[in-house]
């Protein structure tokens, strides 16, 4: 009896889910993201949304932008706002799979 071998994350996905479900920071960078989704913000924005300090979301915007998740037109501008990036809007199932999962 043949039994077919489940689907193999790619590098890709693997990466999210380290980056939002593997590590102590990923629910602040899980929700980090779902407010993106929701409109496109500034840091500040973001930390009084998820009242979160403002450095930790610098941090956690940081590491996302670093990997391609989110993007800025006005990189390290004073109130640069932040967008999914092409790689996030990709794998929106995903993140809503984490979300749902709670981690």
């Amino acid at each position: 009896m043949y039994i077919r071998p489940a689907r193999c994350p790619s590098g890709m996905e693997r990466l999210i889910w380290f980056l939002l479900a593997g590590t102590r920071g990923g629910p602040n960078r899980t929700r980090i993201l779902a407010t993106i989704r929701e409109r496109p913000r500034n840091a500040h924005q973001i930390a009084q949304a998820l009242s979160l300090n403002y450095r930790t979301v610098l941090h956690h915007l940081q590491l996302l932008a670093e990997h391609g998740l989110i993007t800025t037109p006005s990189k390290d501008a004073y109130g640069a706002v932040y967008f999914l990036g092409a790689v996030m809007e990709r794998n929106m199932d995903l993140l809503d799979r984490i979300l749902r999962e709670g981690r």
